[in-house]
Protein backbone atom coordinates (compact mmCIF):
# COMPACT_ATOMS: atom_id res chain seq x y z
CA UNK A 1 0.00 0.00 0.00
CA UNK A 2 1.09 3.12 -1.03
CA UNK A 3 0.83 6.25 1.73
CA UNK A 4 0.70 10.09 0.69
CA UNK A 5 3.45 11.95 1.53
CA UNK A 6 2.15 12.58 4.91
CA UNK A 7 3.38 13.40 8.87
CA UNK A 8 2.05 12.01 12.25
CA UNK A 9 2.46 11.80 15.88
CA UNK A 10 3.20 8.94 18.04
CA UNK A 11 1.11 9.17 21.62
CA UNK A 12 -0.55 6.02 23.17
CA UNK A 13 -4.12 6.98 24.55
CA UNK A 14 -2.94 6.43 27.92
CA UNK A 15 -0.64 9.39 27.82
CA UNK A 16 -3.23 12.24 27.40
CA UNK A 17 -4.15 14.42 30.39
CA UNK A 18 -6.93 14.83 32.49
CA UNK A 19 -8.42 14.49 35.93
CA UNK A 20 -9.05 10.81 35.88
CA UNK A 21 -5.11 9.37 36.53
CA UNK A 22 -5.26 7.91 32.91
CA UNK A 23 -5.74 9.34 29.12
CA UNK A 24 -8.69 8.03 28.01
CA UNK A 25 -11.48 8.22 25.04
CA UNK A 26 -12.85 11.78 26.42
CA UNK A 27 -12.80 15.72 25.72
CA UNK A 28 -8.33 15.37 25.78
CA UNK A 29 -8.35 12.99 23.04
CA UNK A 30 -10.52 15.17 20.44
CA UNK A 31 -8.75 17.76 21.53
CA UNK A 32 -5.18 16.28 20.81
CA UNK A 33 -6.61 15.21 17.09
CA UNK A 34 -7.62 19.05 16.67
CA UNK A 35 -3.80 19.48 17.64
CA UNK A 36 -3.04 17.13 15.05
CA UNK A 37 -5.37 19.02 12.22
CA UNK A 38 -4.21 22.01 13.60
CA UNK A 39 -0.54 21.45 12.43
CA UNK A 40 -1.26 19.54 9.95
CA UNK A 41 -0.52 15.93 10.91
CA UNK A 42 -2.29 13.40 9.02
CA UNK A 43 -1.31 10.30 11.23
CA UNK A 44 -1.86 9.10 15.05
CA UNK A 45 0.09 6.75 15.81
CA UNK A 46 -0.65 4.56 19.32
CA UNK A 47 0.20 1.56 21.15
CA UNK A 48 -1.82 -2.06 21.54
CA UNK A 49 -5.22 -0.69 22.68
CA UNK A 50 -6.38 -4.45 24.57
CA UNK A 51 -7.20 -4.86 28.30
CA UNK A 52 -3.07 -5.14 29.54
CA UNK A 53 -1.91 -7.83 32.32
CA UNK A 54 1.72 -8.44 33.54
CA UNK A 55 3.71 -4.91 33.90
CA UNK A 56 0.59 -2.91 32.40
CA UNK A 57 2.30 -3.95 29.05
CA UNK A 58 0.59 -2.88 26.20
CA UNK A 59 1.99 -5.78 24.80
CA UNK A 60 1.21 -8.17 26.82
CA UNK A 61 -2.68 -8.01 26.18
CA UNK A 62 -4.97 -10.30 27.73
CA UNK A 63 -6.80 -10.28 24.86
CA UNK A 64 -5.87 -9.35 21.04
CA UNK A 65 -9.66 -8.70 20.27
CA UNK A 66 -10.83 -6.45 23.34
CA UNK A 67 -10.51 -3.02 24.33
CA UNK A 68 -8.77 -1.36 27.57
CA UNK A 69 -11.47 -1.06 30.12
CA UNK A 70 -8.96 1.90 31.51
CA UNK A 71 -9.24 4.05 28.29
CA UNK A 72 -13.58 4.15 28.70
CA UNK A 73 -13.67 7.56 29.46
CA UNK A 74 -16.19 7.97 32.31
CA UNK A 75 -16.80 11.65 31.86
CA UNK A 76 -18.52 10.85 28.98
CA UNK A 77 -20.77 8.18 30.57
CA UNK A 78 -21.79 10.84 33.44
CA UNK A 79 -22.38 13.12 30.41
CA UNK A 80 -25.23 10.08 29.35
CA UNK A 81 -26.42 9.34 32.58
CA UNK A 82 -24.76 5.94 32.70
CA UNK A 83 -22.80 6.87 35.29
CA UNK A 84 -23.31 9.50 37.97
CA UNK A 85 -21.83 12.79 37.56
CA UNK A 86 -17.83 12.76 38.56
CA UNK A 87 -17.22 16.05 40.37
CA UNK A 88 -14.30 17.68 41.61
CA UNK A 89 -14.84 16.06 45.73
CA UNK A 90 -15.62 12.08 43.89
CA UNK A 91 -12.54 12.18 41.55
CA UNK A 92 -9.45 11.27 43.65
CA UNK A 93 -6.07 13.50 43.55
CA UNK A 94 -4.12 11.42 40.95
CA UNK A 95 -0.38 12.80 39.54
CA UNK A 96 -0.52 14.54 36.27
CA UNK A 97 2.53 13.72 35.38
CA UNK A 98 2.41 9.72 35.04
CA UNK A 99 -0.15 6.40 35.48
CA UNK A 100 -0.86 5.24 38.87
CA UNK A 101 -2.31 1.82 37.79
CA UNK A 102 -3.05 0.24 40.25
CA UNK A 103 -5.18 2.78 41.94
CA UNK A 104 -6.22 4.13 38.71
CA UNK A 105 -7.30 0.67 37.57
CA UNK A 106 -9.21 0.31 40.73
CA UNK A 107 -11.62 3.03 40.95
CA UNK A 108 -11.84 2.74 37.35
CA UNK A 109 -12.94 -0.75 37.72
CA UNK A 110 -15.32 0.57 40.49
CA UNK A 111 -17.15 2.92 38.72
CA UNK A 112 -17.71 0.80 35.35
CA UNK A 113 -19.11 -1.67 37.34
CA UNK A 114 -21.53 1.05 39.19
CA UNK A 115 -22.24 2.16 35.01
CA UNK A 116 -22.80 -1.57 34.48
CA UNK A 117 -25.92 -1.93 37.82
CA UNK A 118 -27.47 1.65 36.33
CA UNK A 119 -27.67 0.27 32.66
CA UNK A 120 -29.27 -2.98 33.60
CA UNK A 121 -31.93 -0.78 35.43
CA UNK A 122 -32.59 1.44 32.76
CA UNK A 123 -35.71 0.92 30.58
CA UNK A 124 -34.03 2.74 27.56
CA UNK A 125 -33.97 0.94 24.31
CA UNK A 126 -31.24 -1.80 24.85
CA UNK A 127 -31.16 -3.18 21.04
CA UNK A 128 -27.54 -0.99 20.54
CA UNK A 129 -26.17 -3.51 23.42
CA UNK A 130 -28.29 -6.54 22.42
CA UNK A 131 -27.16 -6.57 19.00
CA UNK A 132 -23.08 -5.74 19.89
CA UNK A 133 -23.54 -8.96 21.97
CA UNK A 134 -24.45 -10.95 19.14
CA UNK A 135 -22.74 -9.49 15.98
CA UNK A 136 -19.41 -9.89 18.34
CA UNK A 137 -20.40 -13.18 20.01
CA UNK A 138 -17.25 -14.79 18.44
CA UNK A 139 -14.78 -13.63 20.95
CA UNK A 140 -17.26 -11.93 23.09
CA UNK A 141 -18.55 -14.82 24.94
CA UNK A 142 -14.51 -16.11 25.76
CA UNK A 143 -13.58 -12.62 27.07
CA UNK A 144 -15.97 -12.00 29.33
CA UNK A 145 -15.80 -15.78 31.00
CA UNK A 146 -12.37 -15.65 30.66
CA UNK A 147 -11.53 -12.32 32.27
CA UNK A 148 -14.81 -13.38 35.35
CA UNK A 149 -12.92 -16.08 35.83
CA UNK A 150 -9.05 -14.24 36.42
CA UNK A 151 -11.39 -11.92 38.92
CA UNK A 152 -12.62 -14.80 40.61
CA UNK A 153 -8.98 -16.27 41.06
CA UNK A 154 -7.49 -13.53 41.98
CA UNK A 155 -6.21 -11.97 38.83
CA UNK A 156 -4.01 -15.27 38.68
CA UNK A 157 -2.63 -16.73 35.26
CA UNK A 158 -4.92 -19.22 33.96
CA UNK A 159 -2.93 -21.85 34.15
CA UNK A 160 -2.89 -21.49 37.65
CA UNK A 161 -6.65 -22.35 38.00
CA UNK A 162 -8.56 -25.62 38.68
CA UNK A 163 -7.63 -28.36 36.17
CA UNK A 164 -11.41 -28.24 35.21
CA UNK A 165 -11.10 -24.69 34.04
CA UNK A 166 -7.52 -25.17 32.84
CA UNK A 167 -8.59 -27.55 30.36
CA UNK A 168 -11.78 -26.10 29.52
CA UNK A 169 -14.31 -28.78 31.04
CA UNK A 170 -17.67 -27.97 29.25
CA UNK A 171 -19.52 -28.68 32.38
CA UNK A 172 -17.55 -26.92 34.44
CA UNK A 173 -17.47 -23.71 32.50
CA UNK A 174 -21.14 -23.85 31.87
CA UNK A 175 -21.73 -23.84 35.80
CA UNK A 176 -19.54 -21.00 36.48
CA UNK A 177 -21.65 -19.24 33.88
CA UNK A 178 -25.04 -19.78 35.48
CA UNK A 179 -23.74 -18.80 39.02
CA UNK A 180 -21.68 -15.43 37.24
CA UNK A 181 -23.74 -14.07 34.90
CA UNK A 182 -24.06 -10.73 36.10
CA UNK A 183 -20.31 -10.03 36.65
CA UNK A 184 -19.64 -11.42 32.72
CA UNK A 185 -22.72 -9.48 31.32
CA UNK A 186 -20.49 -6.56 33.18
CA UNK A 187 -17.93 -7.59 31.19
CA UNK A 188 -19.88 -7.66 27.97
CA UNK A 189 -20.92 -3.62 28.91
CA UNK A 190 -17.74 -2.88 29.64
CA UNK A 191 -16.63 -3.58 25.68
CA UNK A 192 -19.74 -2.68 24.19
CA UNK A 193 -19.46 1.40 25.53
CA UNK A 194 -15.42 0.99 24.54
CA UNK A 195 -16.54 0.01 20.95
CA UNK A 196 -18.95 3.12 21.53
CA UNK A 197 -16.51 5.16 22.80
CA UNK A 198 -13.70 4.15 20.28
CA UNK A 199 -15.96 4.69 17.51
CA UNK A 200 -16.90 8.10 17.95
CA UNK A 201 -13.12 9.30 18.03
CA UNK A 202 -12.40 7.29 15.33
CA UNK A 203 -15.16 8.69 13.33
CA UNK A 204 -14.58 12.07 14.96
CA UNK A 205 -10.36 12.19 13.57
CA UNK A 206 -11.40 10.46 10.19
CA UNK A 207 -13.68 12.98 9.41
CA UNK A 208 -11.31 15.65 9.77
CA UNK A 209 -8.23 13.84 7.76
CA UNK A 210 -6.17 11.92 10.50
CA UNK A 211 -5.86 8.50 10.45
CA UNK A 212 -5.30 6.20 13.15
CA UNK A 213 -2.32 3.60 13.16
CA UNK A 214 -2.55 0.57 15.56
CA UNK A 215 0.46 -1.63 16.73
CA UNK A 216 -0.28 -4.80 16.69
CA UNK A 217 1.98 -7.73 18.35
CA UNK A 218 3.20 -10.67 16.19
CA UNK A 219 2.59 -13.06 19.82
CA UNK A 220 -0.27 -13.14 22.03
CA UNK A 221 0.42 -13.29 25.61
CA UNK A 222 0.59 -16.39 27.36
CA UNK A 223 -2.15 -15.24 29.81
CA UNK A 224 -4.55 -13.76 27.51
CA UNK A 225 -8.44 -15.55 26.40
CA UNK A 226 -7.21 -16.59 23.11
CA UNK A 227 -4.43 -18.65 24.20
CA UNK A 228 -6.55 -20.19 26.91
CA UNK A 229 -9.57 -20.74 24.09
CA UNK A 230 -7.07 -22.24 21.44
CA UNK A 231 -4.20 -24.13 23.03
CA UNK A 232 -3.20 -26.33 20.26
CA UNK A 233 -2.53 -23.31 17.95
CA UNK A 234 0.64 -22.62 20.43
CA UNK A 235 3.51 -24.66 21.71
CA UNK A 236 2.48 -25.94 25.48
CA UNK A 237 2.44 -29.03 27.09
CA UNK A 238 -0.73 -30.57 28.38
CA UNK A 239 -1.30 -28.86 31.47
CA UNK A 240 -0.61 -25.63 29.23
CA UNK A 241 2.90 -24.55 30.24
CA UNK A 242 5.30 -22.90 27.37
CA UNK A 243 7.54 -25.38 25.58
CA UNK A 244 9.34 -22.44 23.98
CA UNK A 245 8.81 -18.74 24.15
CA UNK A 246 9.51 -15.69 22.15
CA UNK A 247 12.07 -13.34 22.12
CA UNK A 248 15.24 -11.51 20.24
CA UNK A 249 19.10 -12.54 20.82
CA UNK A 250 21.40 -9.98 21.51
CA UNK A 251 21.50 -7.09 20.48
CA UNK A 252 21.67 -2.69 20.67
CA UNK A 253 19.23 -2.81 23.90
CA UNK A 254 20.75 -5.61 25.70
CA UNK A 255 24.10 -8.15 25.72
CA UNK A 256 21.74 -11.03 26.46
CA UNK A 257 18.77 -10.36 24.32
CA UNK A 258 15.60 -10.20 25.47
CA UNK A 259 13.17 -12.92 26.77
CA UNK A 260 9.89 -12.20 25.79
CA UNK A 261 8.22 -15.05 27.58
CA UNK A 262 5.49 -15.34 24.62
CA UNK A 263 4.22 -18.74 23.85
CA UNK A 264 4.96 -19.69 19.98
CA UNK A 265 3.13 -20.77 17.44
CA UNK A 266 2.39 -24.05 15.86
CA UNK A 267 2.25 -22.82 12.20
CA UNK A 268 1.67 -26.11 11.29
CA UNK A 269 -1.76 -25.93 12.45
CA UNK A 270 -2.53 -22.01 11.83
CA UNK A 271 -1.55 -23.07 8.11
CA UNK A 272 -4.20 -26.53 8.08
CA UNK A 273 -6.79 -23.96 9.02
CA UNK A 274 -5.88 -21.53 6.77
CA UNK A 275 -4.69 -18.94 8.87
CA UNK A 276 -8.09 -18.17 10.34
CA UNK A 277 -6.98 -16.91 13.68
CA UNK A 278 -4.58 -14.44 12.33
CA UNK A 279 -7.75 -13.23 9.54
CA UNK A 280 -9.67 -12.68 12.13
CA UNK A 281 -7.00 -10.77 14.06
CA UNK A 282 -6.18 -8.76 11.37
CA UNK A 283 -10.23 -8.30 10.45
CA UNK A 284 -10.57 -7.45 14.49
CA UNK A 285 -7.60 -4.80 13.96
CA UNK A 286 -8.51 -2.87 10.75
CA UNK A 287 -12.11 -2.30 12.87
CA UNK A 288 -9.91 -0.05 14.98
CA UNK A 289 -7.62 1.40 13.11
CA UNK A 290 -7.25 2.54 9.57
CA UNK A 291 -3.07 1.13 9.42
CA UNK A 292 -1.44 -1.47 11.79
CA UNK A 293 2.06 -1.53 12.60
CA UNK A 294 3.15 -5.00 12.97
CA UNK A 295 5.33 -5.28 15.69
CA UNK A 296 8.53 -7.52 15.25
CA UNK A 297 7.44 -8.48 11.54
CA UNK A 298 10.73 -9.98 10.78
CA UNK A 299 8.97 -12.84 13.46
CA UNK A 300 7.04 -13.91 10.11
CA UNK A 301 10.28 -15.06 8.13
CA UNK A 302 12.15 -16.47 10.99
CA UNK A 303 11.12 -16.21 14.94
CA UNK A 304 14.26 -16.51 17.71
CA UNK A 305 12.99 -19.41 19.55
CA UNK A 306 14.13 -19.59 23.20
CA UNK A 307 14.03 -23.12 25.09
CA UNK A 308 11.53 -22.58 28.17
CA UNK A 309 13.78 -23.19 30.96
CA UNK A 310 16.33 -21.17 29.43
CA UNK A 311 16.98 -17.87 31.76
CA UNK A 312 17.34 -15.32 28.66
CA UNK A 313 17.82 -15.50 25.21
CA UNK A 314 21.26 -16.38 24.46
CA UNK A 315 20.24 -20.19 24.19
CA UNK A 316 17.96 -19.70 21.69
CA UNK A 317 17.64 -20.52 17.70
CA UNK A 318 16.29 -19.15 14.45
CA UNK A 319 13.37 -20.97 13.09
CA UNK A 320 11.45 -20.21 10.09
CA UNK A 321 8.60 -19.11 9.88
CA UNK A 322 5.11 -19.05 7.79
CA UNK A 323 6.46 -16.39 5.44
CA UNK A 324 4.08 -14.67 2.43
CA UNK A 325 1.81 -17.73 2.82
CA UNK A 326 -0.56 -16.11 5.89
CA UNK A 327 -0.60 -12.68 4.15
CA UNK A 328 -1.71 -13.97 1.24
CA UNK A 329 -4.25 -15.86 3.02
CA UNK A 330 -5.42 -12.54 5.08
CA UNK A 331 -5.70 -10.71 1.49
CA UNK A 332 -8.12 -13.37 -0.30
CA UNK A 333 -9.93 -12.87 2.62
CA UNK A 334 -10.06 -8.99 4.12
CA UNK A 335 -8.31 -7.45 0.21
CA UNK A 336 -5.19 -5.20 0.16
CA UNK A 337 -3.61 -4.66 3.68
CA UNK A 338 -2.73 -1.26 5.08
CA UNK A 339 0.31 -2.45 6.80
CA UNK A 340 3.91 -0.81 8.28
CA UNK A 341 6.17 -3.49 8.42
CA UNK A 342 8.14 -3.29 11.82
CA UNK A 343 11.48 -4.27 10.59
CA UNK A 344 14.12 -3.55 13.09
CA UNK A 345 16.54 -5.94 14.88
CA UNK A 346 18.17 -8.28 13.19
CA UNK A 347 17.19 -8.35 9.79
CA UNK A 348 18.65 -10.42 7.02
CA UNK A 349 18.15 -9.98 2.99
CA UNK A 350 15.28 -12.38 3.50
CA UNK A 351 13.28 -10.16 5.73
CA UNK A 352 13.73 -7.59 3.76
CA UNK A 353 12.75 -9.33 0.72
CA UNK A 354 9.44 -10.96 2.62
CA UNK A 355 8.48 -7.21 3.02
CA UNK A 356 9.25 -6.32 -0.57
CA UNK A 357 7.26 -9.00 -1.65
CA UNK A 358 4.23 -7.68 0.14
CA UNK A 359 4.45 -4.56 -0.68
CA UNK A 360 4.69 -3.47 3.06
CA UNK A 361 6.83 -0.09 3.83
CA UNK A 362 9.70 -0.65 6.46
CA UNK A 363 10.71 1.59 8.93
CA UNK A 364 13.53 3.51 9.50
CA UNK A 365 14.16 5.06 12.87
CA UNK A 366 16.97 7.99 13.23
CA UNK A 367 18.50 7.13 15.84
CA UNK A 368 19.92 4.44 14.87
CA UNK A 369 21.73 6.34 11.87
CA UNK A 370 24.71 7.38 14.34
CA UNK A 371 26.56 4.16 15.60
CA UNK A 372 29.38 2.61 14.91
CA UNK A 373 27.44 -0.32 13.20
CA UNK A 374 27.45 -0.59 9.51
CA UNK A 375 23.66 -1.22 9.78
CA UNK A 376 23.62 2.36 10.55
CA UNK A 377 24.00 3.83 7.50
CA UNK A 378 20.81 2.43 6.03
CA UNK A 379 18.59 4.60 9.07
CA UNK A 380 20.29 8.02 7.27
CA UNK A 381 17.93 10.03 5.79
CA UNK A 382 20.06 9.86 2.30
CA UNK A 383 19.68 6.79 2.20
CA UNK A 384 15.73 6.07 2.29
CA UNK A 385 13.19 4.60 -0.33
CA UNK A 386 10.37 6.76 -0.80
CA UNK A 387 8.49 3.64 0.53
CA UNK A 388 8.97 4.03 4.10
CA UNK A 389 8.04 5.22 7.41
CA UNK A 390 10.73 7.61 9.00
CA UNK A 391 10.45 7.87 13.11
CA UNK A 392 13.20 10.38 14.96
CA UNK A 393 12.71 6.99 17.19
CA UNK A 394 10.11 4.29 18.89
CA UNK A 395 8.33 3.28 21.89
CA UNK A 396 11.01 1.65 22.52
CA UNK A 397 13.76 4.33 21.98
CA UNK A 398 14.50 7.03 24.70
CA UNK A 399 13.13 10.13 23.68
CA UNK A 400 15.50 12.15 21.41
CA UNK A 401 17.14 14.16 24.01
CA UNK A 402 16.98 11.95 26.71
CA UNK A 403 19.33 9.21 23.91
CA UNK A 404 21.57 12.44 22.69
CA UNK A 405 22.30 13.70 26.40
CA UNK A 406 22.58 9.83 28.08
CA UNK A 407 25.71 8.25 29.23
CA UNK A 408 27.14 5.14 28.30
CA UNK A 409 24.92 2.16 29.36
CA UNK A 410 22.18 4.07 30.27
CA UNK A 411 19.40 3.27 27.00
CA UNK A 412 21.44 0.63 25.32
CA UNK A 413 25.03 -1.51 25.58
CA UNK A 414 27.44 1.91 24.35
CA UNK A 415 30.41 2.16 25.88
CA UNK A 416 31.40 6.11 26.54
CA UNK A 417 33.52 6.21 23.51
CA UNK A 418 30.85 5.06 21.23
CA UNK A 419 28.33 7.64 23.07
CA UNK A 420 30.60 10.74 22.43
CA UNK A 421 31.86 9.88 18.64
CA UNK A 422 27.69 9.00 17.84
CA UNK A 423 26.65 12.47 19.35
CA UNK A 424 29.99 13.88 16.73
CA UNK A 425 28.30 12.12 14.15
CA UNK A 426 24.74 13.10 14.87
CA UNK A 427 25.96 16.46 15.22
CA UNK A 428 28.48 16.53 11.99
CA UNK A 429 25.62 14.98 9.45
CA UNK A 430 22.41 17.10 10.55
CA UNK A 431 24.80 20.31 10.81
CA UNK A 432 24.01 21.08 14.33
CA UNK A 433 24.97 22.31 17.52
CA UNK A 434 23.36 19.67 19.18
CA UNK A 435 20.99 22.56 21.58
CA UNK A 436 18.10 21.75 19.69
CA UNK A 437 18.76 17.74 18.98
CA UNK A 438 15.12 17.01 19.08
CA UNK A 439 14.17 19.67 16.02
CA UNK A 440 17.25 18.24 14.32
CA UNK A 441 15.85 14.85 14.10
CA UNK A 442 12.53 16.18 13.57
CA UNK A 443 13.13 18.41 10.33
CA UNK A 444 15.30 15.56 9.48
CA UNK A 445 12.85 13.54 9.38
CA UNK A 446 10.13 15.57 7.52
CA UNK A 447 12.58 16.33 5.21
CA UNK A 448 13.53 13.33 4.13
CA UNK A 449 11.96 11.41 1.23
CA UNK A 450 10.19 9.14 2.79
CA UNK A 451 6.49 8.73 2.06
CA UNK A 452 5.32 9.52 6.17
CA UNK A 453 7.33 10.73 9.03
CA UNK A 454 6.47 9.89 12.66
CA UNK A 455 7.88 11.33 15.47
CA UNK A 456 6.52 10.58 19.33
CA UNK A 457 4.92 13.81 20.85
CA UNK A 458 7.44 13.86 23.40
CA UNK A 459 10.07 14.79 21.09
CA UNK A 460 8.04 17.56 20.26
CA UNK A 461 7.66 18.69 23.34
CA UNK A 462 11.45 18.52 23.89
CA UNK A 463 11.39 15.86 26.86
CA UNK A 464 14.39 14.21 28.11
CA UNK A 465 14.71 10.23 29.57
CA UNK A 466 12.12 10.95 32.39
CA UNK A 467 9.42 11.20 29.77
CA UNK A 468 10.46 7.88 28.16
CA UNK A 469 7.82 5.14 27.77
CA UNK A 470 9.79 1.68 27.69
CA UNK A 471 12.98 0.26 28.14
CA UNK A 472 12.68 -2.91 26.64
CA UNK A 473 14.52 -5.64 28.97
CA UNK A 474 12.90 -4.17 32.24
CA UNK A 475 9.49 -5.11 34.06
CA UNK A 476 8.72 -2.12 36.16
CA UNK A 477 8.34 1.81 35.39
CA UNK A 478 7.13 1.73 31.85
CA UNK A 479 4.06 2.58 30.24
CA UNK A 480 3.25 5.30 33.17
CA UNK A 481 4.36 8.60 30.87
CA UNK A 482 1.62 11.38 30.96
CA UNK A 483 1.96 15.27 29.58
CA UNK A 484 -0.13 17.99 30.40
CA UNK A 485 -2.49 19.76 28.81
CA UNK A 486 -0.74 23.29 28.89
CA UNK A 487 2.53 21.75 27.15
CA UNK A 488 0.69 21.61 23.57
CA UNK A 489 1.84 26.02 23.45
CA UNK A 490 0.94 28.07 20.31
CA UNK A 491 4.68 28.38 19.97
CA UNK A 492 4.99 24.89 19.63
CA UNK A 493 1.75 24.41 17.45
CA UNK A 494 3.09 27.18 15.06
CA UNK A 495 6.61 25.73 14.84
CA UNK A 496 5.46 21.96 14.24
CA UNK A 497 2.85 23.09 11.51
CA UNK A 498 5.14 25.37 9.95
CA UNK A 499 7.75 23.10 9.44
CA UNK A 500 4.95 20.23 8.26
CA UNK A 501 3.91 22.54 5.15
CA UNK A 502 7.56 23.99 4.63
CA UNK A 503 8.04 20.19 4.09
CA UNK A 504 5.17 19.90 1.93
CA UNK A 505 3.79 16.94 4.12
CA UNK A 506 0.63 18.78 5.44
CA UNK A 507 -2.55 17.91 3.41
CA UNK A 508 -3.55 20.38 0.58
CA UNK A 509 -6.19 22.15 1.89
CA UNK A 510 -4.00 23.64 5.00
CA UNK A 511 -1.26 24.39 3.32
CA UNK A 512 -0.71 28.84 2.53
CA UNK A 513 -1.05 29.61 -1.29
CA UNK A 514 2.08 29.53 -3.48
CA UNK A 515 3.03 33.71 -3.84
CA UNK A 516 4.23 35.03 -6.90
CA UNK A 517 3.85 34.88 -10.62
CA UNK A 518 0.06 33.99 -11.69
CA UNK A 519 0.38 32.82 -14.66
CA UNK A 520 -1.52 35.46 -16.29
Amino acid sequence: MQFPRSSGILLHVTSLPGRFGVGDLGPAAYRFVDFLVETGQRWWQMLPIGPTGYGNSPYQGLSSFAGNPLLISLERLADERILSPCDEHTVPRFPADFVDFPRVSDWNARNLRAACQRFSTRRADRSPYDEFCESQSWWLEDYALFRTLKRQHGESAWIEWPEAFVGRDPDSLNKFRDQNRDDIECEKFVQFQFGRQWRALKNYANQRGVRLVGDLPIFAAHDSVEVWTRQELFQLDERGRPTAVAGVPPDYFSETGQRWGNPLYRWDLHAREGYQWWIHRLRRALEFFDVIRIDHFRGFESYWEIPSEAADARAGRWVVGPGAALFRAAEAALGPLPVIAEDLGVITPAVEGLRDELGFPGMRVLQFAFGDDPKALDYRPHNYPRHCVAYTGTHDNNTTLGWYRSEAGVDSTRTPEQVARERRSAREYLNADGHEMHWDLIRAAWASVADVAITPLQDVLGLGQEARMNVPGTATGNWEWRFREDALTRELTTRLKTMTSECNRAPPSSRPPTEGHDGG
